[in-house]
């Protein structure tokens, strides 16, 4: 598979979590009663899952900076690979939080992450919530034992459940790409950080956690979530 195509699969994906995700976030403050807040963690959850059976196969569909990162650092993807992962992911938020801006009625809100704690506290909910969601991803994306064809079904919960505890504390990121770009159309730049070391810091323990914990079972040969 040529990297120009993947990297195409891993801007669709992205493109699709923060179109329909942060779509949502902004359809709830510019029309109101267009759709329900406890349905929001449940839209990033669904679109996580449907990418991922769509694209997985393709890039492997990460979606997030800090996935990719911590999957080239435990050694199932190709470090130089990552830069253009990278590009593809940010790009493809960008240009959803773009077209975003330019189709939905004018608003306030892009559906950027702002913490409703401290910093350091929210920097430690970035960490755990992203561990829990890497666990998942690195676990049935690349140990044999686990039920590969559920795999959408498994990460897209896992974000569902990251969303409604830790939406109301931090908006529940867990993933670089997805904070910024909405960021930016916000202005709303000053606790980005948080949104970078968080995710990154949280996949990477994840990632050798479970290699750790995996031992020397066979892995799969998939660079990705599927």
């Amino acid at each position: 598979m040529r990297l120009s195509h993947k990297a195409a699969a891993e801007f669709i994906g992205t493109f699709a979590l923060v179109f329909a995700g942060c779509g949502s976030v902004m359809l709830l403050e510019r029309l109101p009663g267009s759709i329900s807040p406890m349905a929001i963690p449940l839209v990033f959850g669904a679109v996580i899952a449907c990418m991922i059976y769509a694209v997985g196969h393709v890039s492997g569909a990460h979606f997030n900076p800090a996935v990719t990162l911590a999957f080239s650092v435990a050694r199932h993807f190709p470090m130089n690979e990552v830069p253009a992962y990278w590009a593809a992911q940010f790009g493809g938020a960008l240009f959803a939080s773009f077209l975003l801006s330019a189709l939905l009625p004018a608003g306030v809100t892009f559906g950027a992450t702002v913490p409703a704690l401290p910093l350091l506290p929210a920097l430690g909910v970035e960490m755990v919530l992203s561990f829990l969601l890497m666990f998942v991803i690195i676990a049935v994306a690349t140990d044999t034992r686990a039920e590969g064809t559920m795999a959408g079904a498994a990460i897209g919960g896992i974000v569902s459940v990251a969303a409604y505890v830790g939406g109301p504390l931090t908006g529940a990121s867990m993933n670089p790409a997805r904070s910024l770009a909405p960021a930016l159309f916000e202005h709303q730049l000053g606790p980005l950080w948080i949104y970078f070391i968080g995710p990154a810091l949280g996949t990477l323990v994840a990632a050798l956690a479970y290699e750790w914990i995996r031992g020397t079972t066979e892995k799969k040969k998939a660079s990705g979530c599927c």
